[in-house]
């Protein structure tokens, strides 16, 4: 049985917030985590927070507040007709060992969780950050009080924590994320796709032939 607050990681999400930081791994990085909509639930069962997919949006200046706007009203529509919904904000800091949320990180999430309840919050560890990380290099928060605070670890779950592992070091060493695409980029030539389909399918192709249905 599902217990209340337990979120799932799936690869796609996983994949694309680490090789956006690996992009920019200079800079502080930062986007928006996306989930599948809610179905009805059993009466005393709470559906399981699944985040599907992120996009990534800004490295050159995070809190271009402008250009968020632009890039909150864009995704959230875009988002709907997927069938989607914004379900949490990520962020990794330029320093090394700087995993703490930001002025920035906590208002945006804060923004998120007004509109949906259960939203969290992940800052990538950029100390555990690794093309082989042996534990899952993020730190999951949720809102408490108006406060973010971690989240209990027995509540965070993984689609498939080892093929998300194998599938972000085999697109690390391919340099895959040359190929990622965020809002800054698009921003600076609309012909950019900030939804990083190309991307999607190579992951995609890859999870399934973690799953062997390839």
């Amino acid at each position: 049985m599902e217990r209340k607050g337990e979120i799932e990681i799936c690869a796609r999400a996983y994949v694309k917030m680490c090789l956006h930081a690996a992009r920019y791994p200079h800079t502080a990085v930062n986007g928006l985590l996306l989930a599948q909509k809610r179905r009805g639930t059993v009466a005393g069962q709470t559906d399981c927070l699944c985040i599907t997919d992120c996009v990534p949006l800004f490295h050159s200046n995070l809190s271009l507040t402008v250009m968020l706007e632009v890039a909150l009203n864009q995704i959230d529509l875009w988002s709907a007709e997927s069938d989607l919904l914004l379900a949490g904000y990520y962020q990794a800091n330029s320093g090394i060992d700087d995993k703490s949320p930001s002025p920035l990180a906590q208002k945006t999430a804060g923004r998120i969780a007004e509109l949906y309840d259960d939203a969290v919050l992940i800052m990538l560890d950029n100390r555990k950050f690794t093309t082989n990380p042996r534990v899952p290099p993020i730190v999951v928060l949720e809102q408490k009080d108006r406060q973010w605070v971690p989240k209990d670890k027995n509540l965070i779950m993984w689609r498939d924590w080892e093929s998300s592992r194998h599938i972000c070091k085999s697109l690390l060493e391919a340099k895959a994320y040359t190929q990622l695409v965020d809002f800054d980029v698009h921003l600076d030539d609309i012909r950019e796709d900030w939804t990083n389909q190309q991307l999607n399918t190579e992951i995609a192709q890859l999870v399934s032939v973690a799953n062997g249905s390839a």
